[in-house]
């Protein structure tokens, strides 16, 4: 490869501005807190179905209805990062973060679980979303993949939570992975102190406020309707198997083979999840580019499709070391794709509605995808997870073909 294709691709770091770079560690360090209370929690999971002797509808129910606190939180924080500045919903949201998560350490029975998640869940999305709009709105518009990428990079470092797995392993002590939640609280005085607004939103501010409905007016009239409803399905279809697939992986691997699991132990299946965690991260990272070369359309299709197909083979296989190999192809192009939704909806929406427009395309999906945790769960105990995965696997086809109504957006300037 040459110097000067090299250089190219690092050019959107080289032009960034100091205040751009504060924002990427920000946009970074909130989808990893994202990553690790998900991961966390999946961990623990086989656990608490053993634990408290729940079934896996119960535990699918559990999750549904965090899905569903998320889509409502995430609603209301894009409408307040809107009219209020990304910062300021991002401080929140980060505080709300901190106190649920270490709060569920403290749960003593599945409704008091059930209640702390929801609460937590109301502001999962914020967290990296508020930190990533301030981040896009610094830099070449020729990069916006790429940006966005590095962004939601950092997530699959949550594979650190899989340090864990020994304690979560433990019967009664399930619940003491969650204390690290209190950690981000430190986070919020780096983001007061050192990210500001960008110059786009205060932009946008100065212009004259239209009411808090005018968003969701816009993104329905005649020129953006179409376009904002094949959004919305996609994601809804891609958000279905992630939740459907990575929620249920875990305790997958790790109940019993009596119980329709493989029968890994503790520290085998933390090593199939952290390879997984791997390939999650080389799509992320990849994904960026090759949009940037070849368009968002194209690359949101071959890595939808490719998930599909591996999703419908790892759900028939039951070799430990299959599964293992596997795994990392299995998150590269399932999780991949994740980066192109914030670049494609940068591009299509301009600055005044792009935070509703973002956040009602992605929890409108997020609320869809609800179902996906009970869903599976059924599956599972009905008929296995090789019938369960398939149902992910069918959801990424869905999402590809929603591709048909949504137009390529590389190169296009952030309005």
């Amino acid at each position: 490869m040459s110097e000067t294709s090299r250089s190219g691709h690092l050019d959107w770091w080289r032009q960034a501005t100091p205040e751009a770079r504060r924002a990427l560690t920000t946009a970074s360090f909130g989808w990893l807190l994202d990553s690790f209370d998900v991961m966390l929690y999946a961990l623990v999971l086989a656990s608490l179905i053993l634990d408290l002797g729940i079934s896996k509808q119960t535990a699918g129910v559990l999750g549904s209805i965090t899905l569903l606190a998320a889509a409502a939180g995430g609603l209301a924080f894009d409408v307040i990062a809107d009219r209020y500045g990304r910062v300021r919903a991002l401080i929140g949201s980060v505080l709300i973060h901190a106190l649920f998560t270490a709060a569920c350490g403290f749960a003593q029975n599945i409704v008091q679980l059930a209640l702390f998640r929801i609460l937590l869940a109301s502001v999962w999305l914020a967290n990296g979303r508020a930190a990533r709009r301030s981040y896009l709105r610094r830099g070449p518009t020729n990069s916006a993949a790429r940006r966005s990428e590095s962004c939601r990079a950092p997530g699959p470092i949550a594979m650190l939570s899989q340090l864990w797995s020994p304690v979560s392993s433990c019967r009664g002590k399930a619940g003491a992975v969650f204390f690290v939640g209190i950690l981000p609280s430190f986070f919020t005085l780096a983001v007061r102190r050192r990210v500001a607004e960008s110059e786009i939103w205060k932009r946008g501010t100065a212009l004259p406020r239209e009411g808090p409905m005018h968003g969701f007016r816009r993104i329905f009239q005649s020129d953006l309707r179409p376009v904002t409803i094949a959004i919305t399905l996609m994601n809804a279809c891609t958000l279905f198997a992630w939740w459907g697939f990575n929620l249920w992986v875990p305790a997958y691997l790790s109940l019993p083979r009596d119980r329709g699991g493989i029968g890994l132990s503790a520290h085998a299946m933390s090593g199939t999840v952290i390879a997984m965690q791997a390939g999650m991260w080389l799509g992320y990272v990849s994904f960026g580019f090759l949009s940037d070369v070849f368009g968002r359309r194209r690359c949101y299709v071959l890595y939808l499709i490719s998930a599909a197909l591996l999703m419908f083979f790892y759900a028939r296989v039951h070799t430990s070391w299959l599964l293992i190999a596997l795994g990392p192809l299995v998150a590269f192009f399932g999780t991949g794709y994740y980066t192109g939704f914030a670049a494609v909806t940068a591009e299509i929406y301009e600055t005044r509605i792009r935070a509703t427009a973002q956040g009602f395309a992605y929890n409108a999906g997020r609320i869809a995808s609800a179902a996906a945790p009970f869903a599976v769960g059924s599956m599972a105990q009905q008929h296995g997870f090789g019938g369960a995965f398939a149902i992910a696997g069918t959801a990424f086809v869905i999402a590809a073909l929603c591709w048909v109504w949504i137009p390529e957006t590389k190169g296009r300037p952030l309005a």
